[in-house]
């Protein structure tokens, strides 16, 4: 059997998944390669995300490379997996999460944050974050950031900026996380932030079969469930939509929220259920936000077009 070949994206972080993917697959007894290449998110470093107008802005290169036969795996981080996979393409794996959580990365000090009136500039490309900030921090102005994280940590030494929001898991994978940073504990993540998920073609027995093995169950659940809530509001839309679901012994946990772009409206929802009963959880949340404000929210976000996938 010819070795399995990996699609991934060539920055460091990208690379480290994959290699922890191809790690995985050795303790499998199944060989690979990596394949690197640049999605469309890669080679525009500066235009806001928002902006670029498609959808699976850092997923579609590999999409097309696995359609075409060039790959037969690739390994997304999973929050910029548009919710609606390509036709001809299926999950295979969904690893265990990481840290869930968004992180502020400051130049000086984070004391100005104790203070909600206080006046600031931060940097972040993720709609989804600055809608969360400016609902928190109304008086702080927002500059676009862009570029893997490397370029992105760089930014903020060289811009005079307070600081950056990250993800957590992309910085602590690959040993990046400054000591200048806090946990954001008050802002939820984006649905299935720190989780990593492996493709295949629908066709492609060997391959599916090859990653079965190190699926985490409770981990895929959960990112099911927060997928579910975002298609179900926005059809798969990367926006200022956010969602955590959490296992907790034989029940499941759910908060979400959404957040008009200029931060001024907010719509939440939390939900328990039963461990038995949460398949269909995300969606029964999305209704009942729906209904309780949320659907203003995002007649708003649709009439200002914020279409595009995926954040760093």
């Amino acid at each position: 059997m010819k070795p399995l070949r990996i699609g991934t994206r060539d920055s460091q972080l990208a690379v480290w998944q994959a290699t922890t993917v191809q790690d995985l697959l050795q303790k499998a007894g199944v060989a690979s390669e990596l394949v690197y290449m640049k999605s469309e998110g890669d080679v525009d470093t500066v235009t806001p995300l928002y902006a670029l107008g498609v959808t699976g802005v850092f997923t579609k290169t590999l999409d097309a490379a696995l359609l075409n036969n060039r790959i037969d795996i690739a390994v997304h981080s999973m929050k910029d997996v548009p919710t609606q996979l390509a036709q001809g393409i299926q999950q295979t794996a969904v690893l265990k999460r990481a840290s869930y959580k968004d992180i502020f990365v400051y130049k000086h000090n984070a004391d100005f944050l104790n203070d909600f009136s206080s006046e600031g500039t931060i940097a972040t490309g993720s709609v989804r974050r600055i809608a969360q900030w400016l609902n928190r921090y109304p008086n702080h102005k927002i500059e676009n950031l862009r570029g893997n994280v490397n370029t992105r940590l760089r930014k903020v030494q060289d811009n005079d900026w307070n600081g950056a929001v990250f993800a957590a898991a992309g910085l602590e994978r690959i040993h990046l996380r400054p000591e200048k940073s806090i946990d954001l504990d008050w802002m939820l993540p984006a649905p299935a932030q720190g989780a990593i998920m492996v493709v295949c073609r629908d066709d492609d027995d060997y391959a599916f079969e090859s990653c079965q093995s190190f699926t985490d169950e409770a981990t895929a659940l959960c990112v099911k469930i927060e997928r579910d809530f975002l298609s179900a509001l926005m059809g798969g839309c990367s926006t200022p939509i956010s969602a955590l679901a959490d296992i907790k012994e034989s029940e499941v946990f759910l908060r979400g929220n959404v957040v008009s772009p200029d931060g001024k409206a907010k719509a939440e929802v939390e939900k328990k259920i039963a461990l038995a009963e949460a398949s269909k959880l995300g969606i029964v949340a999305a209704k009942e936000i729906l209904l309780h404000g949320g659907q203003a929210i995002v007649d708003r976000i649709r009439s200002k077009g914020l279409t595009a996938d995926g954040e760093a």
